[in-house]
């Protein structure tokens, strides 16, 4: 065990050190998944698996209590796996190295998974606790939710019984979430066709480094750059008065997350070598003046090459760089309704490269479907003047706004009761899985609610201790507060 399994509350705080521990990125839950049913058996819970794989436990209430509305705790399974260029981590096999920094906890060159092992770790002490007070509790642990929300779209009708939903995955505290944005996964395709180029060709990996990166809808306001545009820019412009062989290009990791890292393989006329080296220097000179505000450790790359490959020919390469440099990116609208939250954005969150295509992989968010739809067409009209193809898939509604919500109107008062304060209620621009809880179940009441975490999906990770503290307190006085059962 960690130092952070000691930290106050410390139920929560061991669960996540043991919950660190399991190795649990995206599409790799299976091991913590069996660590966590076999707890739950241990300890004589009723404890079920869909065939997506998802869990369900079941904890009677405490006596006095069970007429109480069903209340089901929800969290997800996986994290997202980002890491330091320099780090030596493998997701599937190495666990979490968290660690203590003065208010926060943080890891180890690698993201933490506070996103969503926190709200894990609180739903697990609840069930283990024998000093909660709550009525009939039900928690729902999905699989998948950063790579594609895969157990929130499996998830039937039929196996909760709760009317109230507690969501976990919300990352501020003091606030609470009644509503979210929908999404939708866009691929650009762009068929490979190459040439053989001489010996006079010297070849070269120019890349971009040393960005923030973050969340591609809870940090996309932020103006935090995008290395994949970034090199775009670089590529189609800055580097046009040099003739440039494009090999490959493969940038970002997740499409969820804005990219830190992006890199191009390309082959100059060696006669070409000391101008592309002044064009890197002036190239990183003018991201420093633009960016050295927000990006403090913004640089741009030029190493050697190994990369033997054919270049693309001219007309592969210029329709490619002419489409991601015009891509849309970054926040579309800001919202009417809901001022200061962003309605539209999407983030070219990935390029790779195989023997066939290239490949852009972007992430379209919006509170409604309209403007999800616009920027499908956005994307739709550039690559029909690219002359590729752009698919889209795994469309996920929003979660639409209750100011009727009862639950709602309790983690209010509630709040109020303990801080003496109102808490915010918010509706975030990122994915949550109320939206698509709605449909099996569409009258189930839910809120989302968290501690604070700064930078998710990102190596810079951390949560803050004491704000663990208070969404703890305030888990159990939501617990005790839920309202008997309409007869």
């Amino acid at each position: 065990m960690s130092e952070i399994s000691q930290l106050s509350p410390q139920p929560v705080w061991a669960f996540f050190d043991q919950i660190c521990a399991i190795p649990h990125p995206s599409y790799h839950e299976a091991q913590l998944a069996a660590f966590i049913v076999d707890w739950a058996k241990g300890r004589g819970l009723e404890v079920r698996q869909d065939p997506t794989g998802n869990i369900f436990i079941r904890k009677p209430a405490t006596p006095g209590m069970e007429n109480r509305k069903g209340v089901v705790l929800q969290a997800h399974l996986d994290m997202v796996p980002q890491k330091n260029e320099h780090t030596e981590h493998d997701f599937t096999t190495d666990p979490i190295r968290p660690y203590i920094d003065g208010e926060w906890v943080t890891a180890d060159g690698t993201t933490l998974g506070a996103d969503n092992g926190i709200g894990m770790a609180s739903c697990l002490a609840v069930l283990a606790a024998d000093d909660i007070e709550h009525g009939p509790l039900e928690v729902l642990l999905t699989t998948n939710e950063e790579a594609g929300m895969d157990g929130a779209f499996g998830l039937e009708a039929g196996w909760l019984e709760g009317e109230v939903l507690l969501n976990t995955d919300s990352e501020q505290e003091g606030e609470i979430y009644m509503g979210c944005a929908g999404g939708v996964d866009a691929s650009m395709h762009f068929p490979v066709e190459r040439h053989p180029i001489g010996d006079n060709f010297a070849r070269f990996t120019v890349g971009i480094k040393g960005l923030k990166g973050g969340h591609s809808g809870v940090d996309i306001h932020t103006g935090r750059a995008n290395a994949n545009k970034l090199l775009a820019r670089m590529l189609s412009h800055h580097l046009s008065e040099i003739d440039v062989s494009l090999i490959a290009l493969r940038g970002g990791t997740l499409r969820n997350a804005i990219p830190r890292e992006a890199f191009a393989d390309i082959a100059v006329p060696v006669e070409q070598k000391d101008a592309l080296a002044a064009a890197i220097d002036n190239y990183a000179q003018l991201l420093h003046d633009e960016l050295g505000r927000l990006e403090e450790n913004v640089t741009v790359v030029l190493d050697a090459s190994d990369n033997q490959a054919d270049p693309l020919t001219r007309a592969v390469q210029s329709r490619l760089l002419a489409a991601l440099n015009a891509a849309p990116n970054g926040v579309i609208r800001m919202s009417d309704d809901v001022p200061g939250v962003v309605e539209t954005s999407l983030n070219l969150g990935v390029i790779q490269t195989d023997e066939h295509t290239i490949t852009g992989l972007f992430l379209i968010r919006s509170l409604i479907d309209s403007g999800r739809e616009m920027v499908q067409g956005m994307l739709r009209s550039l690559a029909g003047l690219a002359n590729v193809t752009v698919e889209f898939s795994g469309a996920y509604p929003g979660w639409k706004p209750d100011p009727d919500s009862e639950i709602m109107h309790i983690f209010r008062d509630t709040y109020e009761a303990i801080y003496q304060r109102k808490p915010d209620i918010m509706v975030i621009h990122a994915g949550l899985e109320c939206g698509l809880f709605k449909k099996p179940y569409p009258d189930m009441d839910m809120i989302s609610f968290g501690p604070t975490i700064k930078f998710p999906h990102s190596p810079d990770e951390k949560v803050n201790i004491e704000s663990v503290g208070h969404y703890w307190q305030q888990m159990r006085a939501i617990l005790k507060a839920i309202p008997e059962k309409r007869a």
